[in-house]
């Protein structure tokens, strides 16, 4: 009895630790600090918040937005590299300013971070 139980814990733990992974692997390994500097960086914040509205969409929704689409890295690549019209929360347009550097990864990393919301 005492084996079974053992076995059961130690297979309940490598099924926590795969599933922890999962959610790790879907947007690779994200550093959060340095993807939040560059948002400080890039003003990013004074229109965005995490998980509130603020002169546009948050993160959080832009996250569900995004969630499990192909195509969400290439969308929010070129929203960020190219400054396309983008409405407002009071419905108003303007040109989303371009995020403060050329290194796809770093790029990469903010994109995550926020689709990992």
């Amino acid at each position: 009895m005492k084996t079974s139980m053992t076995k059961k814990r130690m297979l309940l733990a490598v099924l926590g630790v795969a599933a922890a992974s999962l959610t790790t692997l879907s947007y690779g390994a994200v550093d959060a600090d340095a993807a939040q500097s560059l948002a400080k960086k890039s003003d990013c914040l004074k229109c965005h918040a995490i998980d509130k509205d603020k002169k546009a969409t948050s993160f959080k929704k832009i996250a569900e937005k995004w969630k499990g689409k192909a195509d969400a890295q290439a969308k929010l690549t070129d929203t960020l590299t190219k400054s396309p019209k983008v409405k407002l929360i009071d419905g108003t347009e303007e040109d989303h300013k371009p995020i403060a550097t050329k290194d796809a990864n770093e790029i990469k990393n903010i994109i995550d971070w926020i689709l990992s919301r």
